[in-house]
């Protein structure tokens, strides 16, 4: 089924060539650009969401630009906000949709540049265009399957949890450590029993203060609790085995086996190392021009938890696998060196 057919049912236009089409996607309207390869531009403004009318634009366009029955339509959007619920409603539809990496869309540096949502539109759609004659102009993302999708939200949420415990925590020690007496140490692992015996201590309007604070804190533990004892009752029942399978391994446990599944190996596939590497952003960026030859490090392009975890799992390989080649050949070019060089080195090992 063509998409023609379709958002076209019953139109029989005399052009040819494929309609193209781009949106940018705002919190209460959404802009569209719709055009051909002759570079002829329909634009419309829809609210946010309402797909029956993009299905009418693309029809209004498609009468405009006078496309052939069999015209295929081609879209795209920047990935953000919205997600991937669009690419597959379009999909359904019949549209050749991809989602694009924000960060990869070129822009012109030379001097200060217009921005509003009407160029940006033309932008992308101009740069579809372009795309899909083979030139090769941003970064396409791949779609998860919605089960896919989904299996991250556990870990995403205990990292947003574990981040929100620490602010509570360092608030609570921020608040308390110029109002006690020199020399106390504060908390420990009984917060309750210590906090009854100090608590008289601190003036009534920052105590109300720090109590506030200890009960977000309270609820946000308890959350973490919950979510950890879910994961860990999917594993014991067997419910994850290739996080339990790659757990196995040395220095790389069960939260960060999960991470690894969940982001990266459980649903995409490659060809290579070198393709793995570029999805976390790990690989060189070298600046060689005349005389210059510089390395300026990791790209950082990719999935930043992922890479984040990886850097972490290093260092537990390096403690951990002492007598495996890898190791041995980081402490041969690194282990001598300053912190410097050793963060360089991590970064390899990880790599």
């Amino acid at each position: 089924m063509t998409t023609t057919r379709t958002v076209l049912p019953g139109k029989d236009t005399a052009g040819g060539g494929d309609l193209y089409m781009s949106f940018e996607l705002g919190d209460k309207h959404w802009q569209l650009s719709i055009g051909d390869s002759r570079h002829r531009v329909s634009r419309y403004t829809v609210g946010a969401g309402d797909t029956a009318a993009v299905a009418d634009c693309i029809v209004k366009a498609g009468a405009r630009l006078r496309t052939g029955a069999q015209a295929q339509v081609h879209s795209c959007y920047e990935a953000g906000r919205d997600g991937w619920w669009l690419h597959r409603w379009l999909s359904e539809l019949g549209v050749d949709n991809i989602v694009v990496d924000a960060a990869s869309i070129e822009v012109n540096r030379r001097a200060r540049r217009a921005k509003t949502d009407r160029l940006d539109a033309d932008k992308l759609l101009a740069m579809l265009i372009r795309h899909h004659a083979g030139e090769h102009v941003w970064s396409v993302l791949r779609e998860p399957s919605s089960e896919d999708e989904d299996a991250r939200r556990v870990h995403r949420e205990l990292q947003r949890l574990t981040h929100e415990r620490i602010a509570h925590t360092n608030r609570i020690g921020s608040l308390l450590v110029h109002n006690l007496r020199p020399g106390i140490v504060i908390g420990g692992r009984d917060w309750t029993v210590w906090w009854e015996r100090h608590r008289n201590q601190v003036p009534p309007m920052l105590r109300a203060e720090i109590e506030r604070e200890g009960a977000r804190l309270k609820l946000v533990k308890e959350q973490v609790r919950a979510v950890e004892a879910a994961r860990c009752k999917e594993l014991a029942e067997g419910k994850q085995p290739l996080v339990a399978h790659l757990a196995r391994l040395r220095a790389i446990g069960p939260k960060g086996a999960w991470v690894l599944v969940k982001e990266v190996f459980g649903w995409r596939h490659f060809a290579n190392r070198r393709e793995l590497a570029g999805s976390l952003g790990l690989v060189p960026t070298p600046y060689a021009s005349g005389d210059s030859d510089i390395e300026q490090g990791i790209s950082k392009a990719g999935n930043r938890r992922v890479r984040g975890l990886l850097v972490e799992l290093a260092w537990s390989w390096l403690r951990l696998q002492p007598g495996s080649a890898l190791t041995q050949w980081f402490n041969r070019r690194f282990a001598g060196a300053g912190k410097r060089m050793r963060r360089v080195g991590i970064v390899m090992v990880a790599s």
